[in-house]
């Protein structure tokens, strides 16, 4: 069991890494008025992430990215499975959500399931409610999904196995979406709700 989770850790640091190819770190980009907010520049500009979708909510209903992003949101794909990527990962965007609220700031945490087989909408629910009351959890057809993991550009892919209790690798970035701008910002698994906390008010007040 430990040299298992080992391995598991040992991959969600790779595919962290690999993520890490859509982005150079570079800042001060001409016209960019959330240079000063970010810690990296995005390779081939903001506009290359992001986009259009369609999900379904905890509630069955077919939603799309207006419906979802009406306010500054932090945006992470992973599955409700996961053994501890996804809940670290997801209670630490969370707990940013927490830090902004108390700083004067409204921000909404997405979590957009990569394992539509297993994440209907009513588990999407619960697991988002149980992690922050303004959770909002997305799940899919695999069509759905896939096409919004594409828009991201994030990576998944299930693990050969038991046909219950498979893992799915996947991209670990949280997104920084705005309405009216669209993706923004990155997060990679370092960032502290802290840090998180600081760079969002950042574009919030350059908006």
């Amino acid at each position: 069991m430990l040299l298992r989770n080992i391995a598991i850790a040992a991959f969600a640091a790779i595919v962290a890494l690999l993520g890490g190819i859509w982005y150079i770190t570079l800042r001060g980009v001409p016209g960019d008025q959330f240079a000063q907010c970010r810690e990296s520049a995005v390779a081939g500009g903001t506009d290359a992430i992001g986009g259009p979708f369609e999900l379904v909510n905890s509630k069955g209903e077919t939603v799309t990215d207006t419906d979802v992003i009406t306010e500054p949101s932090l945006v992470y794909f992973g599955y409700t499975f996961c053994p501890d990527v996804c809940p670290m990962d997801a209670a630490r965007n969370a707990e940013a959500v927490d830090v902004l609220a108390e700083r004067g700031y409204s921000t909404t945490p997405v979590f957009i399931s990569i394992d539509p087989k297993r994440d209907t909408p009513e588990v999407m629910g619960d697991y988002a409610f149980n992690l922050h009351e303004k959770m909002i959890g997305l799940t899919g057809s695999p069509e759905q999904v896939k096409a919004a993991s594409q828009a991201y550009k994030t990576y998944f892919k299930a693990q050969e196995g038991d046909e219950d209790y498979y893992l799915v690798d996947h991209t670990t970035m949280t997104y920084l979406v705005l309405p009216e701008h669209g993706f923004v910002d990155f997060f990679r698994r370092d960032v502290t709700p802290e840090q998180m906390a600081d760079r969002v008010a950042c574009v919030i007040d350059n908006s």
